[in-house]
C-alpha cells in the first residue's frame, strides 16, 4: 500500500538511523524514483521497500559534503539543534530556527 504523505518536510534537518551522517530535506518522492542498478546496490538484508517515501537530502558526515538518497524509514528527525554546514544549504534555505530552515522560495 503506498503511503502519500511524508513524515519530514522541506527544511527539515534529519539524520541516518544507521550511517552517521545528517542533513537537510530539499525534495521528496512519494515512493521510490532512482534507478534499479542503485537499489539493487543496496545489500540485501537492507534494501528498504519501494513504497515508501524517499527523501533527496544536502548531507554531510565528518568526511564531506554530498547529496544523499534515503527513505523514510531510515532517517529520523535531529534534534541536536546544530545547523547543516553543507555549502548548498544559503542557495535553497533561509533562516534555520533549530529544527529546520525556511525555504527561500517555491519548488516544484
Amino acid at each position: 500500500m503506498l503511503r502519500t504523505h511524508a513524515k519530514y518536510k522541506l527544511g527539515q534537518v534529519v539524520r541516518h538511523r544507521k550511517h552517521p551522517f545528517r542533513g537537510v530535506v530539499f525534495d521528496v518522492d512519494p515512493e521510490f524514483s532512482n534507478t534499479e542498478e542503485w537499489y539493487q546496490a543496496i545489500p540485501e538484508n537492507s534494501r528498504p521497500t519501494k513504497e515508501q517515501p524517499f527523501y533527496h537530502l544536502l548531507a554531510e558526515n565528518e568526511q564531506s559534503f554530498y547529496v544523499a538518497y534515503v527513505s523514510e524509514q531510515n532517517l529520523v528527525a535531529d534534534n541536536s539543534g546544530e545547523p547543516i554546514e553543507h555549502p548548498d544549504v544559503k542557495d535553497i534555505f533561509g533562516n534555520f530556527d533549530g529544527a529546520a530552515y525556511a525555504l527561500q522560495y517555491q519548488m516544484n
